[in-house]
């Protein structure tokens, strides 16, 4: 870490005596996309022309030794065209991109970052610009204006005046991973890391906009991106009047210290607000919208907002008033420190000569507020000391007039406000640091206004800045320290550390003992994960091989990069043979992992080829292979398609149907009677997949609309609620969900015909139990039986539940019944009935099958249908053993 020298407001308007700086660095290294204007005032670096006009002698040039290349995890993605470099920690998965660097790494870098090691925040694809059509990549400025106007890149660069600042850009989810360890938000786990200083270089907003001339009326600046997400396209808004002001300093920059723009930045143009969350800085920028409201952008509303500390992640899902209030939307950042050194798990040996430790970190304002305080406490607060602080930003307020930087004028001298982010230190004496058990900091501004002891926990987990601590401990030989947290689902540090040992991270004392002191805690031996390969198989299997068996011949599927013979499944796999050809060809390791047991990995070596190899794992197709929109039928077994939440009905205390959009009106729903659809989520926080099959209630011919019916299982104090269905009821409404399908063992062909893994069966009677949620596939065989006039197959249906209420689909079921009562006898049973209930009492057991279905009849053409809760299906199934029915005869859905 550069040692700058410090300079006080004041004496920026002095002559300060500076030493010669050094000369300009080799240019060797630097990327190809680097280029310097050839103004004659224009300098390539920042040299000083005589040693007495500014910068000190360390002033720090933008790193330019590139590590970046395309990443191998990066091949199977839409942004397999976007180099990167292999430091830095994604915190969602693979795709889509979202990273901060290491935490010591950043800081080492010193006050610039390189693109490098720069945070990236994106909600999907990178958008693809390529280097000699960057130029003519238009923007436009419309909306409330006299004079809408468009304007390409190129014309952006040689028609307006170029500035170059440097600018922090900090993300609203900074530090979001100690808010998740508390409880788990909607956002995902940022470390300390999600922050990045570089210089911009870009035409001041307030030109574009002066050009447009705002009309009467307008009161804000709506920005939108070229990203197309399943929500639209990536937009927010600011403040007209924070954009033409000059000492705000918002910008359309095109440059990213002296080079154009990385596309995982914004090429080849994006905007740049100094001293406000990082989401507003919209990148690969196509529109600039003046308009008298705030956007009406769903990733405006739904996003970067810091909700009532009451407002839980489940109830937040049915307060669109609340998202859309503009008191809760975030904009100018908050004040926050961070320690950097000592390290996480950094040790300090006792037995040296050192009798100091110099405790270094950043910090930084927001809305342009100057750090003016840093404070740090080795007890807990009792007692506090004054930091030194340093700010890198000011050298460029002593650049001459004219002085220009990659082609902008540094246009600094004048502002009173603060664009970047400041480093403090202080030298702490080791005798100290042997007798605390934490070392703690917290930032004020100049406004006075502090890092707060506690954390404000939200539903988006935004904006975290409580004192930032780290535990100091000591075992006679050496000191080691332990941060917070590590990003992402990297483990470690004392907040997972307390949690673990049950400890109360909110009772003011950060989890510890009154007296400071925890006990050592034992790590759980790590799962056992069923080892799914042959070692014996070390075969290497091509794509072409791969295409070969992508059909219903000898299907072959990928689960992890190895590849395994689906054919022994086809005639007993719980999904039906559709799953398997579904999975033919394709790599399912999302889906195998999210729903297959560890039995079920148990049995995989009896089915396991071999290994792909290196050049068919490069070409398997990633999330960008896309449905086309304007298909005829909405599910497809090879490929996730994307349909949009509508509506949710509440349909019981626990039961929500949930209605979703498909991509046109004429587009059909494409399901089987008796077959189902896989639905995936992320995890809002780890971004891992969330997979379950469900009927829907839909109609398969209906069109436009995709109806499912789903009961509730939320977290009691007893046990955990359901993952998958607690998730989807916190997905806000205009948000999408995956689907796949159909799937499926059982199919009602009409008329009693069926196909049962893949055989046909005339069935006379079926016999159906269900209980809960299970009468949804129920529900659609008896639907289609008894919508036909000329279905003769009769059925009877046992449907258990606890109390009256529960009952799921009640009035068409009964209205279906009614229709044809000489050959259909529906029964519901509650175990908790009211003093009210008139009907069947207790629960679906023994007696009651005796009594309502029987034993098999000697024609041996009637089928038991099951759907239900794991334990009553096990039970129905050992009562119908008992009864004599062959397992033939038996489908659980």
């Amino acid at each position: 870490m550069p040692q700058w020298r410090s300079i006080s407001k004041q004496g920026l308007r002095g002559a300060a005596a500076v030493t010669q700086p050094p000369s300009p660095p080799s240019t060797a290294g630097r990327s190809p996309r680097c280029s310097v204007d050839g103004h004659p005032n224009d300098v390539a670096f920042p040299v000083l022309p005589t040693p007495e006009n500014y910068f000190s002698s360390n002033y720090a040039l933008p790193p330019t030794n590139s590590q970046k290349s395309v990443r191998p995890e990066d091949l199977k993605t839409p942004d397999s065209h976007v180099e990167r470099d292999a430091r830095l920690i994604r915190l969602t998965g693979t795709h889509p991109f979202n990273c901060e660097p290491p935490l010591s790494d950043l800081y080492d870098e010193g006050f610039l970052t390189s693109e490098d090691l720069h945070y990236v925040r994106n909600h999907g694809p990178v958008p693809k610009c390529d280097d000699d059509t960057m130029n003519q990549w238009e923007v436009a400025v419309e909306g409330l204006v006299e004079n809408p106007f468009s304007l390409s890149v190129g014309e952006l660069i040689a028609e307006y005046e170029q500035l170059t600042y440097p600018i922090t850009l900090v993300c609203a989810g900074n530090r979001r991973k100690e808010q998740n360890v508390v409880r788990k938000s909607k956002g995902f786990s940022w470390g300390p890391a999600g922050l990045s200083t570089a210089l911009w270089t870009g035409v001041a907003l307030g030109d574009l906009i002066a050009k447009a001339r705002p009309r009467r009326g307008a009161r804000y600046v709506c920005f939108e991106g070229a990203d197309k997400l399943p929500n639209g396209y990536y937009g927010t808004s600011v403040k007209l009047n924070w954009c033409l002001d000059p000492n705000r300093g918002i910008m359309v920059a095109h440059k990213m210290n002296g080079c154009a723009l990385h596309p995982d930045h914004g090429k080849p143009v994006r905007v740049v607000i100094p001293g406000q969350i990082g989401g507003r800085s919209v990148k690969w920028l196509r529109r600039i919208i003046i308009t008298e409201e705030p956007s009406d952008n769903w990733y405006h509303i739904y996003d970067n907002r810091v909700l009532p500390t009451m407002v839980t992640p489940e109830a937040s899902v049915d307060l669109p008033d609340t998202w859309r209030d503009e008191r809760y939307a975030i904009y100018d950042l908050n004040t926050n420190g961070v320690i950097c050194y000592p390290a996480h798990n950094e040790k300090l040996l006792l037995n040296g000569n050192m009798r100091t430790y110099k405790v270094r970190g950043y910090a930084y304002g927001g809305g342009g507020k100057r750090v003016t305080r840093m404070e740090v406490t080795l007890d807990s607060g009792k007692s506090w000391r004054l930091a030194n602080i340093d700010y890198p930003e000011d050298r460029y307020r002593l650049a001459p007039d004219g002085q220009r930087l990659y082609g902008g004028r540094i246009d600094m001298w004048w502002r009173e406000t603060s664009f970047c982010w400041c480093f403090w230190e202080l030298d702490v004496d080791i005798e100290d640091l042997k007798s605390t058990t934490g070392i703690m900091v917290r930032a004020m501004d100049e406004s006075l206004m502090v890092q707060p002891r506690d954390m404000y926990w939200s539903v988006l987990g935004m904006m975290n800045n409580p004192w930032f601590r780290i535990v100091v401990r000591n075992d006679g030989h050496a000191l080691w320290f332990e941060h917070p947290t590590q990003p992402a689902l990297i483990p470690g540090g004392w907040m997972e550390r307390i949690k673990k040992a049950g400890g109360n991270l909110t009772n003011g004392s950060w989890g510890e003992k009154l007296t400071g002191q925890t006990e050592d805690v034992i790590e759980p031996e790590p799962e056992m994960q069923a080892c799914m390969t042959n070692p014996c198989n070390n075969r290497l299997v091509t794509m072409g091989e791969m295409r070969s068996h992508s059909g219903e011949q000898e299907p072959w599927f990928i689960v992890n990069g190895q590849v395994y013979d689906g054919t022994q499944f086809l005639n007993g796999h719980s999904g039906g043979a559709a799953s398997i050809f579904g999975a033919a060809g394709q790599d399912v390791t999302e889906e195998f992992v999210a729903i297959h047991s560890e039995n079920a990995r148990a049995m995989m070596p009896a089915y396991h080829i071999g290994k792909l190899s290196q050049d068919a794992l490069a070409q398997l197709p990633g999330e960008a292979n896309e449905c086309d929109p304007k298909r005829a039928v909405f599910l497809g077994s090879k490929v996730w398609t994307k349909a949009t939440l509508q509506e949710k009905i509440s349909v019981s205390p626990d039961s929500k149907i949930f209605r979703f959009k498909l991509d046109h009106a004429g587009q059909e729903v494409g399901l089987p009677v008796g077959q189902h659809l896989i639905m995936r989520l992320r995890d809002p926080v780890t971004r891992e997949p969330i997979i379950r099959a469900y009927t829907p209630i839909s109609e398969g011919t209906d069109r436009g609309w995709l109806d499912v019916l789903i009961k509730i299982y939320h977290d009691t104090p007893e046990r955990k609620g359901g993952k998958m269905t607690q998730a989807l009821d916190s997905t806000p409404i205009g948000h999408f969900v995956d689907f796949k399908g159909p799937v499926g063992k059982f199919e009602y062909l009409g008329k009693g015909l069926s196909s049962i893994y893949g055989k046909s069966r005339q069935v006379s009677r079926f016999n159906m139990i269900c209980g809960g949620s299970g009468i949804t596939p129920i529900f659609r065989v008896f639907r289609a039986m008894m919508q036909d006039v000329d279905d003769l197959t009769e059925c009877v249906i046992l449907d258990g539940n606890r109390a009256e209420e529960d009952i799921l689909c009640r009035l068409q079921l009964d209205q279906l019944a009614s229709i044809a009562k000489h050959r259909c006898n529906l029964l519901h049973c509650l175990s908790r009935p009211s003093s009210t209930w008139e009907g069947r009492t207790g629960r679906i057991d023994k007696d009651l099958i005796s009594r309502e279905i029987g034993p098999p009849r000697l024609s041996n053409d009637d089928v038991v249908l099951i759907c239900g809760p794991e334990q009553m299906e096990k039970s129905v199934c050992d009562i119908l053993r008992d009864l004599g029915w062959p397992d033939d005869n038996i489908v659980v859905f």
